[in-house]
């Protein structure tokens, strides 16, 4: 496994992430009883994963418990990450509308504390900002809390996470002008790559770590997803409609002559493109088994994508059409 440096700190994550969402929701086809989920965490760690992300909605709660109770004894060992924006207190969570969201440091502080408690700790290294709209992003006052915990070593230091769905590129190039937003978290794969490839030109700028979520384009990239599929209306990838299934399995088609070269798989060619990617921190793909991460885990070893495949693949994406990107209404 390698191991990065988020952004303007010191801390050093594992290339290949656990995204925990997927062990408290059953947004991805799967539910996932607690056992299973302790098993997964703990194979994770086996096998050289130590940057765990969560937060706190997911399960209102419960990913960050299965989190605490995995590791509670071995906090060092680990680095760990929550965000924190949704008022989920009062409000039943069906479906993947948002819930309503808040900042305020009353709220702010309440919310850390609750997280804390839930995951058994004394301090996070990271929190983050769940899906900030762009008022949030230019809310000084939001800034100075999550700064006051740095200072009183609470949090290490923090993120924002841009969502929901892919977009929101005024907020996450305005995030990094922050001096201590040390990383940024956005959808990002090798069908979808804008505006992941301008957030990481400026976050190699500004020294800023990007962590990728849906690395595997809602399954098209690892052939869970096809032609013939049918996805229920409960399941997160339900946004995806036939139209966008079908020309995203025709790009693969496109791709198939880089990944027959470098003798990998769709699913291994698109995380070794995002690791091969200068900005890169950490990516998350969506697990439900424990083998998928064995499998992946398999990804991180041997060689990048070349410099000259990695400018075909630019060319190639440059010939797609583009697509909606989501953004604050404000900043259409």
């Amino acid at each position: 496994m390698n191991y990065n440096k988020i952004g303007k700190t010191d801390i050093k994550v594992s290339e290949l992430g656990f995204g925990a969402w997927s062990i408290a929701l059953d947004w991805w086809g799967k539910k996932i009883e607690e056992d299973e989920a302790k098993i997964m965490l703990k194979k994770a760690y086996d096998l050289g994963i130590n940057f765990f992300e969560t937060g706190d909605m997911y399960g209102k709660g419960k990913s960050e418990r299965l989190i605490g109770e995995v590791f509670k004894d071995m906090r060092d060992e680990v680095v760990i990450s929550t965000k924190y924006g949704y008022d989920f207190s009062g409000v039943e969570q069906i479906g993947h509308s948002e819930l309503p969201q808040r900042f305020d440091e009353g709220f702010t502080r309440k919310a850390l504390r609750a997280s804390l408690e839930r995951l058994q700790t004394d301090h996070l290294d990271m929190y983050g900002l769940h899906n900030p709209k762009l008022n949030h992003i230019r809310d000084d006052s939001i800034f100075n809390v999550l700064d006051s915990f740095v200072a009183d070593e609470s949090i290490r230091t923090y993120q924002v996470a841009l969502g929901p769905a892919i977009g929101w590129t005024r907020e996450g190039m305005e995030a990094m002008e922050r001096p201590n937003v040390s990383a940024v978290q956005t959808v990002y794969n090798i069908l979808e790559q804008t505006p992941g490839n301008e957030l990481m030109r400026k976050a190699e700028e500004k020294d800023v770590g990007i962590l990728v979520r849906v690395p595997e384009a809602s399954g098209i990239l690892t052939g869970k997803v096809n032609a013939e599929t049918k996805i229920d209306e409960k399941d997160h990838r339900s946004v995806r409609k036939g139209e966008w299934i079908k020309a995203s399995l025709k790009k693969v088609e496109q791709l198939k002559s880089i990944t027959e070269r470098n003798e990998l798989t769709i699913t291994e060619l698109s995380m070794k493109f995002i690791m091969s990617k200068k900005g890169f921190a950490s990516v998350f793909p969506t697990v439900v088994s424990e083998e998928e991460i064995i499998n992946y885990a398999e990804m991180t070893k041997g060689e990048y994508i070349p410099a000259s495949d990695m400018k075909e693949i630019e060319e190639l994406y440059n010939t797609w059409p583009p697509y909606e990107l989501k953004a604050t209404p404000q900043a259409s």
